[in-house]
């Protein structure tokens, strides 16, 4: 045979042992026992592509995993399982407008597609959401109705007619302008729904337009107009899929509630009180409805307010009395209100509104993975937030109230963890804990810039410590970074703060008495009395087990121009006119300082500092990212839920007619297979779903309030008492 057949037959042999499904056994074969120098040339060469060809065999069966070939297809199933959780069927006309919105914004022009009949399309897909375990479904779990229908077994019905009073951000905001660059979206919702994601992605310059206020006046800027949508729907999702207060309105639907007894009383959260009143005319409105409820059924209505709801509703209760304002007198509460249900009431302020005016941040913004945080701040940073928080006066309503002698002082806070319930008794708890850092240092500082003065006995620098403004640097108190805060801050913002809020503490009951005419004290309980209503009932509910954003350590950067804080350092307004938000001599003024400089120093969160070691025995109580957590419902500080409740209103001077509180803490005990934690959640805004607070709503609204029981799972009883009320 001659060589060059003997190559081929080699050739022919080796292509059937690539093809062959031996794999690594052929890898092994032994060496063929011959002495030919050109089998063994084609021996070799067979045995190197058979190692090659085994490699590239294992390589392409490697692990799935390992390649995150998985990640794709994972997204993909992940986006239609959102789908089936979220989208209705009527959203997809709404999803057509936002694209053909989309698409005029762009100028993109498609050619005309034949009209499709889409029936066939949503029945298939209800039937396919119908399917899927309502224990997946983040706007219905499984327990609609079901504390309404056992109510309604009892033989229980609606007695009272009820008016639900949302919180802050709950309530949707339509557009009404009818300019050209506004009209694609009119009665379209800015905030809440479909829309507002589209709105804030693809259009977020006109977007923060829209929804900024005027600094000066507190109302709608020259060309946006904005107004609170109406109705039950206004507050009863956040966006499709969200619920807020729809929960609450099945389960009184259940038993015998509509529109006839039933009312959502939503607003514009963005507007100072007085400013709801003088623009929308909302207290009016709402005495006008309770009136026509007592007019037309003969009894008196239940009120539950949620978060802010709760400052407003107290608010309403000095308005709806004062002769200059509501004119009802000061039998109206007592004839008009038969119960008050607070919900998580935000009774003494919020740290987290401290934050937000002074940075634009809060734990949720600090405690994002880098990537997120990189993408918060390139799409919407720090400043802009901060910008968009100053302009919104009624949220400047949960600044924090009562000063170190509700929220402590530097060596001691009321809520300071303890090993000893009672530890008010225990002298040895009290020297541990004043020993180290403290829940009464709202605002601290871990390390400053070696140009930064700590204290005047080591200030080197020329310039004047007030005139620089850096010597409340040191850690403060919430009495101390109230005014730290205020004054980095625009004049207008302070000005506004003058004319519509107060956040001290008024023991004097003569003072009480004439504060019944100043505005400006009716959202602080601890400077007004409650009303001469002895016959009201109220109830104080609210969740405790969450880890709670309670105090905060800051650290402060180089100098800077500060566009919202344009007067300088120290900007601050000496107007002696505070009767007005839209006269006087700090009206409109934004003068830079002579020179333009940046005098302006930046603060933010420390958010690179976290420290478990400070409450190791409370892991829940420690410092992450800058932020000390605190005991409260994932929103509302413990104090400020519950201390009004069990020992201020407790006080004649403050609930002179005696009025009844009944407090109900509920435990915060989520079921992590679920999206919103299920029927024992406590958190701040998905209580509103707890089968534990329906029950109460419900029985109060049906007459049978007398079976809520005082409850408790905090410490809120000593804390309260170690608060300087006298």
């Amino acid at each position: 045979m001659s060589i060059r057949n003997r190559f081929k037959k080699a050739l022919k042999f080796q292509d059937e042992d690539v093809d062959s499904d031996s794999g690594s056994s052929q890898t092994n074969s032994p060496a063929p026992e011959t002495t030919d120098p050109v089998k063994l040339e084609l021996w070799n060469k067979k045995h190197s592509l058979q190692q090659e060809v085994h490699k590239l065999k294992r390589k392409h069966e490697s692990s799935v995993l390992a390649t995150r070939k998985f990640l794709f297809p994972l997204g993909v199933l992940f986006g239609i399982l959102l789908a089936f959780a979220f989208v209705q069927p009527s959203d997809i006309q709404d999803m057509h407008a936002q694209l053909t919105l989309l698409m005029d914004q762009y100028d993109i022009t498609l050619p005309q597609l034949p009209d499709f009949d889409f029936s066939r399309f949503e029945t298939e897909w209800t039937r396919l959401r119908s399917n899927i375990p309502e224990l997946w479904k983040f706007n219905r779990d499984g327990r609609e109705f079901q504390v309404g229908e056992r109510m309604k077994a009892r033989g229980l019905s609606a007695e009272y007619p009820v008016v639900l009073i949302p919180g802050v951000i709950s309530t949707g905001l339509e557009s009404w302008s009818t300019l050209p660059e506004y009209r694609p979206f009119f009665r379209e919702k800015l905030w809440g729904g479909l829309n507002m994601l589209s709105q804030v992605t693809f259009n977020r310059d006109r977007w923060i337009a829209a929804m900024m206020l005027d600094p000066v006046t507190g109302l709608d800027p020259p060309d946006a107009k904005i107004r609170a949508a109406e109705g039950i729907d206004a507050a009863s999702s956040f966006i499709q899929g969200y619920w807020i207060w729809s929960k609450i309105v099945e389960n009184l639907a259940a038993v015998n509630y509509d529109t006839n007894n039933l009312h959502l009383a939503p607003y514009d959260w963005r507007l100072s009180y007085w400013n709801l009143e003088e623009r929308d005319g909302y207290f009016s409105k709402l005495k006008t409805t309770i009136e026509g409820f007592k007019r037309r059924q003969k009894k008196k209505t239940v009120i539950a307010a949620h978060s802010m709801g709760a400052t407003i509703f107290l608010y309403f209760l000095k308005w709806v009395e004062s002769p200059e304002h509501g004119g009802g007198g000061p039998d109206w509460v007592e004839n008009h209100i038969e119960a008050y249900i607070s919900i998580a009431g935000t009774h003494l302020g919020v740290a987290k509104a401290m934050a937000a005016f002074l940075s634009g941040e809060m734990k949720d913004t600090v405690q994002m993975n880098p990537a997120g945080s990189y993408v918060l701040e390139r799409f919407f940073s720090r400043a802009e937030r901060r910008k968009l928080f100053l302009s919104w006066a009624g949220s400047a309503s949960m600044w924090i109230k009562g000063g170190d002698a509700i929220w402590g002082n530097t060596t001691f806070a009321p809520d300071d963890p303890s090993e000893d319930v009672n530890y008010e008794l225990a002298a040895n708890n009290v020297k541990e804990r004043r020993s180290g850092h403290t829940h009464g240092s709202l605002i601290s500082f871990r390390h400053m810039p070696v140009s930064v003065p700590v204290s005047e006995e080591k200030h080197t620098d020329t310039r004047n410590l007030n005139e620089d403004n850096d010597a409340g640097v040191k850690n403060m108190t919430s009495e101390m970074a109230g005014e730290w805060i205020l004054k980095h801050t625009p004049s207008s913002f302070q000005k506004m703060m003058a004319t519509n809020y107060s956040f001290g503490i008024e023991r004097d009951e003569d003072a009480l008495s004439y504060n019944d005419l100043d505005h400006t004290k009716w959202t602080n309980p601890l400077e007004v009395k409650l009303p001469n209503a002895p016959s009201m009932k109220m109830f104080c509910v609210y969740g405790h087990g969450k880890e709670t954003e309670r105090s905060y350590w800051y650290t402060r950067g180089d100098f800077e121009h500060d566009e919202i804080a344009a007067d300088g350092i120290a900007p601050l307004c000496t107007d002696s006119n505070t009767g007005s938000n839209q006269t006087g001599l700090c009206a409109g003024m934004t003068p830079r300082n002579p020179l333009d400089m940046p005098l302006t120093r930046k603060s933010w969160i420390d958010a690179d500092y976290t420290d478990e070691t400070v409450n190791p025995k409370h892991p829940s109580l420690q410092v992450r990212n800058g932020v000390k957590m605190g005991e409260g419902d994932g929103t509302v500080s413990l104090i400020s839920l519950g201390a009004m409740c069990v020992e201020g209103w407790k006080r004649r001077r403050w609930n002179p007619a005696g009025i009844n509180v009944t407090v109900v803490e509920l435990p915060h005990r989520p079921v992590s297979s679920m999206p919103r934690g299920g029927a024992n959640t406590s958190d701040h805004v998905d209580v509103l779903g707890s089968t534990a607070l329906n029950e109460i709503i419900v029985k109060v609204a049906t007459g049978a309030g007398h079976e809520v029981e005082e409850a408790f799972v905090s410490n809120i009883r000593s804390y309260a008492r170690r608060i300087q009320w006298d």
